[in-house]
């Protein structure tokens, strides 16, 4: 509910909760009662804060705009001119946009807010300098209300084979400001920043959800005044000088998302819907060879690999690190994006030939926005690497920046990105970046970014791109609008991912996380886990394979085709089934699952990911399902026989048990005592 009156910025009163049967006079009597008592052009008034907030209004929080021209017109004070709304019909949204100017900074600014069809509001701003004189603008941030009722906070930290680790606290008096400065999204990015009622959880309190879509630095905060007033918002974070505005130039904000849900998963299940939104259903079973060869890169040894890999069912072959010029580790190469004529004598066509003889499409490992010192690229052009004007930055995994900005730079990889792609057909590109941006432009290199991935693919219109960097180091919606699917995390250990994939899929589908089995001693880790762990946590995202299926036993390999066949037979619905997670009170015991569509089936897991806290974890509750239709739930193969403690089984696992759906939200069904790092599938069809 969106308050447009008057001369001063809109301001939000209310978003949350629908309120599907309110009347225009309903709705113009809220607006009345949020109002508080007033005292004229006083400052005894408390500020109702904008969309966009404004000192000049007496809000005392973090301000929208922060620029000044030559030291002056640091203050704002917008009016609005014009207000249109567009209404696409009952159940479809609408939207918002909104003129406003101050004649005296020489500044106008368009609001865009839209509703989305799924119940995401996303916000946009576009500053524009109408004064004759060049206007330094250091922030533009765009804020939401949030009730007195959300006292929690629920953020993220986290680091390379770590990312997305949740963290929790107060909503006390201040501001929790996350600023991501490593000019990508990074490991620790607080990914989506939730406001909730006390002691919210996935199926329960009102949570109130924002994210920042874009790649490069980035600002994300939850404020509470003390005179109660509580907002949350973001944008891009500019560094000092990056955006300074010529006399009618602009400067348009990234898209900053928000979605109200009754508990985290209805939240979720809003950014879900739309990320699906236009995108296809197609999510071929990957073989990827970095955990199998790393820079070993041997034509007989990949045959080998291929062959293996169509044994299984893999139905995409990915070529990782190590195809190209000079490249026999990570500290030489980048940028010179040819194939490595002495490893490769005949380019790539032998390998690609038998990939697709076996049935496979081909994809291949690129890093386009990095550049070893150690490369002809870098000796030849030393100036495209990303620099101050008086010193380079630091190296990182013995790389530099390739300076995107420059066109010679830009044009020379998207050349190259586009004649690989000519040459060998390239179906996938796994798009990787390998540091963080150190002493670099980052506003103009992620816009650069931006246009070279949307010119590739108007180039090549069915190609597709994961977005990987350092594991799942930009992870957004700004890099998935032009991408795929991303890869969570360089670690797939079964346990980590459990935790990885849970917390990535607050804001993405399943489908567009990549998640890969491994061999069975994790490299990251070092913990040997059962198959059925880590095919069972590959089940629920963008299943691939990352282990040197040469080496596996033919029982392995026989297995695992088991686990690629259930992936191929589920997937149509899978892809498009809502996510569910359960809360149970021993944090050892994790149940997820995904619902169908039409709720006629759903697949859940039951994970130990520790030693329990008991000796029996007792009953496990499945939400998610039609209370009022009776369902079948029993154990899947391959996941249907985890190591427990239990002398005997529980009895209801042998059958499986029939009970309505209401009954498994509310009482549900005694767990097995599993041992830690065991997983079990459960499938649940309509009876």
């Amino acid at each position: 509910m969106l308050d447009c009156r008057g001369p001063r910025l809109p301001r939000v009163l209310h978003w949350g909760r629908p309120l599907p049967h309110a009347s225009d006079a309903d709705l113009t009597a809220l607006a009345l009662a949020s109002l508080p008592a007033t005292v004229p052009n006083s400052l005894d008034t408390p500020a109702s804060v904008a969309v966009v907030p404004e000192p000049a209004t007496g809000w005392f929080g973090l301000p929208g705009v922060l620029g000044h021209r030559d030291g002056r017109h640091w203050s704002p004070l917008f009016e609005t001119e014009h207000v249109g709304v567009h209404d696409r019909g009952a159940g479809e949204g609408g939207e918002v946009a909104v003129l406003a100017s101050d004649a005296g900074c020489g500044l106008s600014l368009e609001l865009r807010l839209d509703l989305t069809a799924v119940g995401v509001l996303r916000m946009r701003a576009v500053l524009r300098n109408t004064a004759s004189g060049w206007y330094t603008l250091d922030g533009l941030v765009m804020a939401l209300p949030v009730p007195a009722e959300a006292t929690e906070l629920l953020d993220f930290t986290g680091r390379w084979s770590r990312e997305r680790d949740p963290q929790r606290r107060a909503f006390s008096a201040g501001a929790h400001v996350r600023d991501g400065r490593r000019g990508r999204t990074g490991s620790d990015a607080s990914f989506v920043l939730v406001a909730g009622e006390k002691g919210f959880g996935f199926r329960s309190g009102q949570v109130w959800g924002v994210h920042v879509g874009w790649s490069g630095n980035h600002r994300t905060y939850a404020e509470r005044l003390p005179t109660g007033d509580s907002v949350v918002g973001g944008g891009e974070l500019l560094q000092s000088g990056e955006v300074r505005l010529a006399p009618g130039a602009s400067y348009e904000t990234p898209w900053v998302y928000a979605a109200h849900g009754d508990g985290l998963d209805e939240m979720a299940a809003r950014f879900h819907r739309l990320v699906r939104s236009g995108r296809g259903d197609r999510r071929p079973v990957i073989v990827n060879t970095w955990e199998a060869v790393y820079f070993d890169h041997d034509l007989g040894r990949l045959t080998a690999l291929v062959d293996a890999a169509a044994e299984v069912g893999a139905e995409r072959f990915v070529l990782d690190d190590g195809w190209f010029r000079g490249r026999r580790d990570d500290r030489a190469g980048l940028g010179d994006w040819f194939v490595d004529e002495a490893r490769w004598p005949e380019g790539l066509h032998p390998l690609v030939e038998r990939v697709r003889a076996r049935g496979m499409d081909f994809g291949l490992w690129v890093e386009p926005e990095m550049v070893n010192p150690d490369s002809d690229l870098a000796r030849a052009h030393p100036d495209w690497i990303m620099a101050t004007e008086c010193r380079q930055p630091p190296s990182s995994r013995h790389q530099q920046v390739l300076d995107l900005r420059r066109r010679e730079a830009y044009e020379y990889i998207l050349e190259r990105l586009d004649a690989l792609v000519r040459e060998y057909r390239i179906a996938f590109l796994k798009w990787d970046h390998n540091r963080d941006l150190v002493d670099a432009g980052v506003h103009e290199q992620t816009r650069a970014v931006y246009r070279l991935m949307d010119e590739l693919r108007a180039r090549h219109p069915g190609l597709e791109i994961e977005s990987c960097s350092s594991g799942g180091a930009r992870v957004d919606l700004g890099i998935l609008e032009r991408t795929d699917r991303v890869w969570a995390s360089d670690c797939i250990d079964g346990i980590e991912r459990q935790a990885i994939q849970r917390w990535t899929a607050l804001l993405l589908p399943p489908e567009l996380i990549g998640s890969h089995v491994g061999s069975a001693r994790a490299h990251t880790t070092g913990r040997t886990q059962s198959l059925a762990l880590r095919a069972g946590t590959a089940l629920f995202g963008h299943f691939g394979i990352e282990w040197d299926l040469t080496a596996a036993s033919g029982e392995e390999r026989a297995e695992l085709r088991r686990w690629v066949q259930l992936y191929k037979r589920m997937r149509g619905w899978l892809h498009r089934g809502l996510v569910v997670r359960a809360d149970h009170p021993d944090p050892a015991l994790w149940l997820h699952g995904i619902v169908s569509a039409d709720r006629e089936q759903a697949l859940f897991s039951v994970v130990a990911m520790a030693t329990g806290a008991r000796t029996q974890p007792g009953r496990v509750r499945i939400p998610g399902l039609d209370p009022h239709r009776r369902y079948h739930v029993r154990p899947l193969a391959p996941g249907d026989s985890p190591g427990t403690t239990a002398v005997t089984p529980n009895p209801w696992l042998a059958e499986g048990v029939v009970v309505t759906g209401r009954m498994l939200a509310e009482v549900g069904l005694s767990a097995p005592p599993l041992h830690p790092e065991q997983l079990l599938l459960l499938h649940v069809t309509k009876a």
